[in-house]
């Protein structure tokens, strides 16, 4: 009898992309400190394969405003959804779990809020001024969502002090209906032109193996260095369900290295690039 091809069989992962499972005291620490907390972290919702090392040095990405984004992008591992609270107390849960881990450099994100009206923008606000009170010494990252040219909410949430505003291009402008399908590629430009003027330092990040071409990859580094970014991150593609996109190619270190290389060429002050980097990977680096 003759065998059935298998269907939807997802390709095997490369030796490069395999990680050690998280362990060790200083990652049960800060996993307690999420759960006493009630916190959320794009680490655990985004399936994040760096999240055995960086908890285990004590720092996570937390994410604000919920854990239901209002977007689909088809790549994230996130819920979505229509969220049904807004906790005002989030900010000062957050400012303590930071102060008890004792970091030196924090990373926050949050999902997108697009019913809100001034898209999180005070949440976010009153997250990084509460910290930065109860944590003077603390330096901020913020991986900020696309707030659809709500410029006025730009500016509240990037105004409170933090040192590093990230905003993920994700991918290639050719690619943008398929993985970023409620996004825009030149909003999200001006987003980060914006941030900039504003005299802030400016991160970006792309996602490799969704189907790009080199040529692609070039010019979303020549359009990121003409608005204005500082810092780019390129990690690897990886399909969090079978629900999401198909990884189309597992993309080589020497390839992610090259690029590395065009990216400096370019006029970048810093390139991370490996098949498992992340927006927040070596974030204190960035400053």
């Amino acid at each position: 009898m003759q065998e059935l091809p298998i269907a939807n069989k997802r390709p095997r992962k490369p030796s490069w992309l395999k990680v050690k499972l998280p362990i060790g005291e200083n990652y049960k620490k800060v996993r307690g400190l999420v759960d006493e907390y009630q916190l959320h972290t794009i680490c655990q919702s985004g399936n994040c394969p760096n999240m055995g090392e960086c908890w285990g040095a004590g720092t996570a990405t937390f994410m604000i405003l919920g854990n239901v984004c209002t977007r689909s992008c088809s790549f994230c591992a996130v819920k979505t959804g229509r969220p049904t609270e807004l906790d005002i107390d989030e900010p000062k849960r957050v400012a303590e779990a930071i102060h008890l881990m004792g970091v030196k450099h924090a990373v926050l994100t949050s999902v997108n809020r697009d019913e809100l009206k001034d898209k999180g923008a005070e949440i976010w606000y009153q997250t990084v001024v509460q910290t930065k009170i109860l944590t003077p010494s603390v330096t901020i990252e913020t991986l900020i969502p696309d707030v659809k040219t709500k410029w006025e909410a730009l500016e509240r949430m990037i105004s409170a002090g933090q040192e590093v505003v990230s905003h993920n291009m994700e991918t290639v402008e050719e690619l943008y209906r398929k993985v970023r399908p409620q996004a825009k590629y030149a909003r999200s430009l001006e987003q980060i032109k914006r941030t900039k003027a504003f005299g802030k330092r400016t991160k970006s990040g792309i996602m490799l193996g969704l189907g790009e071409t080199d040529d692609g990859v070039y010019k979303i580094m020549d359009d990121l260095v003409e608005h204005g970014c500082d810092v780019l991150t390129l990690g690897q593609y990886l399909q969090p369900t079978k629900m999401h996109l198909e990884v189309a190619e597992f993309v080589h270190p020497d390839k992610f290295a090259h690029f590395k290389e065009v990216g400096m060429s370019k006029g970048f002050d810093i390139v991370e690039s490996s098949p498992l980097v992340r927006s927040s990977y070596h974030a204190e680096r960035h400053l």
